[in-house]
């Protein structure tokens, strides 16, 4: 045909010619008019041509859908410029340039692209050559849309990397429970390989369930689509493992079963974890024992199986002696070794049925399950009195200790916990009463002491409120010259309905509940302005105020020291403190409060010298003026030679270290008289005046 055609305008068919076999050009062309005709109209298939310089030729209007670029505007533009394929314009153009090279139509292929504007999709694009007279005029394209397609694609895609990448094991089966994939985890959690699991049931993992367990999940699939739930797992080599197990039914077009997926997670490490936190949550820190939470659980347990089956048991409330001497002495890490070495020992002391706790500090507390009386209670208790009695090592130093334990019985001291732990501690409280290192049993009895007790520690405390304190006054008396040396001043309490009470009627409760440091307070402020009031009616003497242990290791003791001084505008020199033997024991703390208050100028004593466990070691260095010799061995002087022997030997002791010695409850001349032989300096007690709240010093000052 050589003929010239119009040139075509938007939608106008290309002259387009193409030889079939046994047709001549114009009945090539012909069809090829009908064949053009229908891709203009076809709503699915973009259709455009370009010819050999790239320019657009024809242009149908599923191609103006899909590049959202008009008929008018492409049609004679150059392709390139409306049309981009994503990082693979080389290769597009190297394909097409193919074509006209070789005048072959090359395999489809899918392509992204990007229009004008932006719009990207993926397009499956067949070239044709188009030849006339044998010579290829242009390259026809036809295009289809993908992008639903390979977006499919792309999700199945990303779908597998998941399946095959999760962490978790997923399980993939059929509408009969018959596993037909599995992923790369499902291997590493199970151990079982894809080979020895597909086609088998999911029983066939080997779940630690019972016989009807896989009947009832598949009745809750049916009614639910979903079962999730922990199950003991068993490995393919015998190791046992919980696992978390999730089973969906997945649902046809139609709503019926079409396939089943599990996903198994292996929750060893959660359910490490789950426990190491409850172990720390119901155990103590430093021993490991349980701790309250947990021997409450235990106790309330015990109480449910006496109810039900009438097993008796037994509640032991156990509190180290002087334990806090420990501390003091060698240092809280010291004490931590004992309290971990104590807590190892009394579980060699019990069954395994029964529960050691530590409650806090040196206080524990034993359940006994299932004894059959008192006898056996007492017989831990026994052993466990015996096992703490042995020296604990700790850094080289032996450490002694003992033990009093209280024990309550159930049902025959109360059925519920709370009685049977308070009525353990009261038994424990008789027990330190009583001597220490011993146990004792619950009786009613002690329960009433124990109630008086804290009526009289409730009593105490309003009596600091009160003001119902006193001081009496009791001089110690120069042996050489009769003069008064030092004024001790003594407490009582003018209770309003028992009367004056003497310090061993309650003191005990003060120090134990902690009263015993505001009513020290008390007695410094109130022995200091009773010493500046008789230096100002000219008798100068010095007061003397006992301190108990709990006051040398408290932390105000130096700053009321010094607000008593203050306030009465009384010397340091002034006032003398008495300390006990066992103060000199308690280590660097005492004695930094030792060497403080002498630095402020203020004498220190020991009282009751004989009665406690201080050493030599301790007496020389501490920074003391005097020592007091306790009146058990001044009152027998007379008639046991022991104490006739023991007393010049405290003198003789005191007197190498330089301190003025004092001897103690003195009643009689021969009392006196024994002490002058021996070279004591001071003398204290009836014989030389009794304690009174104004005494008279005149005729010792004279």
């Amino acid at each position: 045909m050589n003929n010239p055609l119009p040139e075509p305008g938007p939608h106008t068919p290309t002259p387009l010619a193409c030889a079939e076999p046994g047709g001549n050009g114009a009945n090539a062309f012909g069809w090829l008019h009908h064949f053009v005709t229908a891709l203009e109209l076809a709503p699915a298939v973009a259709v455009h041509s370009i010819d050999l310089a790239g320019t657009i030729r024809f242009w149908n209007r599923a191609s103006e859908e899909l590049y959202g670029i008009p008929a008018s505007e492409a049609v004679g533009k150059p392709f390139r410029q409306l049309v981009e394929h994503l990082d693979r314009q080389e290769e597009f153009d190297g394909a097409i340039a193919a074509i006209w090279r070789s005048g072959q139509a090359p395999p489809a292929r899918d392509w992204q692209v990007q229009a004008r504007g932006g719009r990207r999709h993926w397009v499956y694009s067949s070239h044709y050559p188009v030849m006339h007279d044998s010579v290829m005029q242009e390259v026809f394209c036809m295009e289809v849309d993908i992008t639903a397609r390979k977006e499919a694609e792309s999700n199945l895609a990303q779908a597998a990397q998941v399946f095959q990448n999760a962490r978790d094991a997923i399980i993939m089966m059929d509408a009969e429970y018959r596993v037909r994939a599995v992923n790369g985890a499902f291997t590493s959690i199970t151990g079982h390989t894809p080979e020895h699991i597909l086609g088998q049931p999911l029983a066939a993992l080997g779940w630690d369930a019972d016989d009807g367990f896989y009947e009832r999940i598949w009745s809750e699939l049916d009614g639910q689509d979903h079962w999730e739930g922990e199950l003991a797992s068993v490995r393919s080599n015998g190791e046992r493992y919980p696992a978390r197990v999730a089973l969906t039914a997945i649902r046809d077009a139609h709503g019926d079963v079409a396939s089943y997926m599990a996903m198994l997670t292996d929750i060893s490490e959660r359910k490490r974890q789950e426990e190491q936190v409850r172990h720390q949550a119901e155990h103590d820190a430093l021993t490991g024992l349980p701790n309250r939470i947990l021997f409450l659980d235990r106790l309330h347990q015990a109480l449910a199986t006496w109810r039900r089956q009438h097993h008796r048991c037994a509640v032991m409330f156990l509190d180290l002696d002087k334990f806090k001497a420990v501390n003091d002495t060698l240092g809280h890490q010291a004490g931590d070794a004992v309290l971990r070495e104590v807590s190892a020992r009394l579980r060699a002391c019990v069954r395994r049925v029964d529960t050691v706790s530590r409650l806090g500090g040196d206080e524990f507390v034993v359940l006994l399950a299932d004894i059959k009386g008192a006898d056996q209670a007492a017989h831990v208790a026994g052993a466990v009195t015996q096992a703490l009695a042995r020296p604990i090592d700790v850094g080289g130093q032996q450490v002694a200790l003992s033990v009093s334990i209280g024990i309550s019985l159930c049902p025959d001291d109360g059925s519920e916990v709370e009685a049977l732990l308070h009525h353990a501690d009261v038994a424990m409280y008789h027990a330190k009463q009583n001597g220490r290192d011993t146990f004792r049993f619950f009786s009613p009895a002690m329960n009433a002491h124990m109630i008086e007790r804290v009526e009289l520690e409730n009593r105490l405390r309003q009596a600091i409120e009160c003001d119902e304190f006193v001081l009496e006054y009791q001089p110690e008396i120069d042996l050489a010259s009769g003069r008064v040396a030092t004024v001790e001043a003594l407490l009582r309490w003018r209770h309003p309905e028992r009367g004056l009470l003497l310090p061993h009627h309650f003191l005990p409760v003060a120090e134990e509940s902690g009263l015993i440091v505001p009513i020290g307070e008390w007695v410094l402020k109130e022995a200091c302005r009773q010493a500046s009031a008789w230096r100002d009616a000219g008798f100068p003497v010095a007061v003397a105020v006992n301190l108990s242990d709990g006051q040398v290791a408290h932390a105000g003791l130096l700053p009321a020291v010094d607000a008593a001084l203050q306030g009465a505008g009384l010397a340091p020199a002034s006032l003398e403190l008495e300390i006990t033997e066992d103060a000199l024991v308690r280590g660097e703390p005492a004695f930094a409060t030792a060497m403080a208050l002498r630095a402020r100028g203020v004498q220190l004593s020991i009282d009751h010298f004989g009665t406690g466990t201080s050493s030599l070691e301790a007496l020389r260095r501490f920074p003391l003026s005097k020592l007091k010799i306790d009146r058990s061995y001044v009152g027998d002087v007379g008639h046991d030679p022991v104490d006739a022997a023991m007393v010049p030997a405290i003198i003789a002791v005191g007197r190498s270290l330089g301190l003025r010695v004092v001897g103690e409850g003195v009643e009689t001349a021969e009392q006196r008289d024994f002490l002058r032989r021996h070279g004591c300096d001071d003398y204290q007690g009836f014989y030389a005046s009794a304690a009174m709240a104004k005494p008279d010093l005149s005729p010792h000052l004279g």
